[in-house]
């Protein structure tokens, strides 16, 4: 089973993956845009998802950046530049 697909337990007893998760909150974004023509979608949502992102990983690694690194897949140099970027070191 691919990783993205594993379901996750909400308060009110329904399974959702995370992607789902996703796809619903891009398209509560792209309804409120109605007829407006967004740009750098890929950017925006890349910067939404991946600071919570780190700033949990790093929350459940108690701020040891080498099992974060590992968590996530990056090296600790791709950690902590992406940590630096968010203002996060």
């Amino acid at each position: 089973m691919n990783n993205t697909a594993v379901p996750m337990q909400h308060t009110f007893g329904q399974e959702v993956s995370l992607r789902d998760s996703i796809k619903r909150a891009l398209q509560g974004y792209f309804d409120e845009l109605g007829k407006e023509t967004p740009a750098n979608v890929y950017n925006i949502v890349l910067e939404q998802f991946e600071l919570p992102l780190l700033q949990k990983v790093m929350e459940y690694t108690r701020n040891n950046q080498s099992r974060a690194a590992k968590v996530l897949g990056l090296s600790r140099g791709t950690l902590r530049k992406k940590l630096k970027t968010y203002d996060m070191l």
